[in-house]
């Protein structure tokens, strides 16, 4: 895609240099930029050069780089990881479920991911799953933090004020010896996913189950333990914002969205009686 609008390029190297002008946008890895026209945006300012680390692990949990590529996290998660941090087996089906295609997982970013908003961000639906929250940078040089899951507020719109920048995804270390578990459907085969859910049972016996791709937002939904059948459907259906659109109806979302709960519930039941 020409972006014929744009006439100026910076690389920030600093956190001063993120005070943007008129029509500037900051971009990371810039696959949805470059993907349609930006009639409004004039210049673009590249935080992949501000040099933040990809991952770090502390005694707190993992720190992911808001530049940090899809790509990267996924490597890193299979590889390097500590094998205990049982709930990053949630990255890659993730990953696959929803709107980060495999093509573009080098140059996608984590954080760019999660700033789209896409009711289907593959990054959303694991990052919500494991309670992660988001450093964001305010733009007269403070921060501010609050969770992946109340950032998006709506399908492609977030809670980021104007000059505000996401630095960092951090992940407790209580939610990364979890169990994890994620089902999806669509309607064509190879389409993007039109209901997810994805679920984690911690250590203590409690239980988050969030529905993404079907909803304009994440919807997660907290048990004290694993739920019985009915109180896990009855609290996936009281959502009000399934939608309609052309990968699905809502009623047709909402549906399935239980049906897919159930099993990830089914299967967490039998791996405990086990």
């Amino acid at each position: 895609m020409d972006i014929t609008t744009v006439t100026s390029y910076r690389a920030a190297r600093t956190r001063a240099d993120l005070a943007l002008a008129p029509g500037e946008v900051v971009m990371a890895g810039g696959t949805w930029i470059m993907s349609e026209p930006q009639p409004h945006t004039t210049g673009l300012v590249d935080l992949t050069t501000l040099g933040w680390p990809d991952v770090e692990v502390s005694d707190e949990g993992l720190r992911i780089g808001a530049t940090c590529t899809i790509a990267r996290l996924l490597a890193w998660a299979e590889r390097e990881a500590p094998a205990d941090w049982t709930s990053l087996a949630l990255a890659r089906p993730s990953a696959d479920a929803l709107l980060a295609s495999f093509k573009i997982w080098n140059t996608a970013t984590v954080g760019g991911n999660v700033c789209q908003a896409f009711a289907a961000g593959a990054m959303i639906a694991f990052l919500s799953t494991l309670d992660a929250t988001a450093l964001v940078w305010t733009p007269e040089g403070g921060e501010r933090r609050i969770a992946v899951a109340d950032l998006v507020i709506d399908n492609a719109e977030t809670s980021l004020a104007p000059g505000e920048v996401l630095r960092a995804l951090d992940i407790p270390r209580r939610a990364l010896t979890s169990r994890v578990g994620l089902q999806k459907i669509a309607l064509a085969e190879l389409g993007r996913s039109g209901a997810v859910v994805t679920a984690r049972v911690d250590p203590d016996g409690s239980s988050v189950f969030v529905v993404t791709a079907a909803v304009r937002r994440p919807r997660v939904l907290r048990f004290a333990r694993i739920p019985g059948a009915g109180e896990l459907r009855d609290a996936v259906a009281s959502a009000t914002d399934f939608y309609t659109d052309p990968l699905g109806s809502a009623d047709w979302r909402r549906g399935v969205s239980v049906v897919l709960a159930e099993r990830l519930r089914a299967g967490f039941v039998r791996e405990a009686a086990a």
